[in-house]
């Protein structure tokens, strides 16, 4: 069994632990009232003390030092059942505490394992409990006297409580690890920006807003100049810290409404929402000078580097999000073949890319 799925086992063990000595700690009150009224003998005494404050130790111990720990516990949790079907005939059906046992019982194994688990615990509970009134002569005494009632009152007032901050603890816990596996979903996992799929969201999410309220947004587009050569004279370790290096320098020096994402290999884009051509272009001059005046360094080594950024503004000439990068795109491919280092900006109105000015 791998480590990660062990360990999510022994947490389950570990929760039915509480509620379990909790849970026949509170039953036993009732089961003790109705023993006292029918006047039992000193063995069921010692039995319901075994079964409220010495099983739920075995049952726990026997789980956690299981090789497979979940599989244990379900066994355990049918002896529960079998057990609580046991009490039930034994108190001779009074009417109360047998169907609060039932009740609690119910709802325990729903939590813990849904309706298939629920349903088979009652069906062992109901065949204990004929197995049991059998043997104990069919004695019936439903009537439930007012120490019956005190003595229900504790698990009443606390197991419910108790079991519903449980789950709601357990429902954050979910809710928690969805959250986690959405962001990683959305994020790229060695430079921990947005993925392609998420970037290209977001920057539709822009181009539709134009369309509607035609609000200013731009994108960047921009790689490492000889990213290649990077990896083959200094090895991919180097361009994988370059990567990341990049992607910490673009949430340094943009917006926390700006949207950078790694779009694939050493190929990077921005989304700049309000944002004019002028603006966008002086935050690529900003990035790329960052860039240059970096000392990035690999096992002791400097790495010369530098970027190259395309700029486009969104305009109506635009059609599609696709238009919009390939504009930018189209920018960033000129500041390639004039040089590179630089920063090139689209003309508007999805017109060809202005020839760039040296920097």
């Amino acid at each position: 069994m791998a480590t990660k799925d062990r360990e999510g086992h022994l947490r389950f063990v570990t929760r039915v632990y509480r509620l379990r000595m909790l849970g026949l700690a509170l039953g036993a009150l009732p089961v003790a009232s109705v023993l006292y009224q029918v006047h039992a003998g000193l063995w069921l005494w010692a039995v319901l003390l075994l079964n409220a404050f010495v099983w739920p130790h075995v049952a726990y111990l026997q789980s956690m030092r299981s090789a497979k720990p979940i599989q244990t516990e379900y066994v355990n949790l049918a002896v529960d059942a079998a057990l609580g079907g046991m009490w039930v005939a034994l108190m001779q059906f009074n009417l109360l505490p047998s169907t609060l046992l039932i009740a609690m019982l119910a709802m325990d194994r729903n939590s813990a394992g849904g309706w298939r688990l629920m349903s088979k615990s009652l069906a062992l509970l109901i065949a204990v409990c004929l197995a049991t009134w059998w043997l104990n002569g069919f004695r019936l005494q439903p009537t439930t006297t007012m120490l019956n009632v005190i003595a229900c009152v504790p698990m009443l007032a606390i197991y419910p409580v108790w079991l519903s901050l449980v789950n709601y603890a357990l429902a954050q816990r979910v809710r928690q690890q969805n959250r986690q596996l959405d962001q990683l979903n959305r994020t790229d996992v060695l430079t921990g920006l947005c993925n392609r799929s998420h970037w290209l969201e977001a920057a539709d999410n822009e181009w539709s807003r134009y369309q509607r309220n035609q609000r200013p947004a731009a994108l960047i587009m921009l790689d490492i100049d000889g990213f290649k050569l990077i990896n083959d004279r200094y090895g991919h370790a180097a361009g994988d810290q370059l990567l990341s290096d990049l992607a910490r320098l673009l949430q340094r020096g943009l917006r926390e409404m700006d949207t950078p994402g790694r779009l694939g290999g050493d190929e990077f884009g921005i989304v700049l929402p309000e944002t004019d051509l002028e603006r966008a272009s002086a935050v690529a001059e900003r990035i790329r000078l960052l860039a240059e005046n970096s000392q990035p360094q690999h096992s002791g080594q400097r790495i010369p580097w530098t970027v190259s950024l395309g700029v486009a503004a969104v305009d109506e000439g635009i059609q599609d999000v696709r238009a919009w990068m390939h504009q930018a795109d189209l920018a960033l491919y000129r500041a390639k073949s004039q040089g590179r280092n630089r920063v090139s900006v689209a003309s508007g109105r999805g017109g060809p890319a202005k020839r760039p000015t040296p920097v």
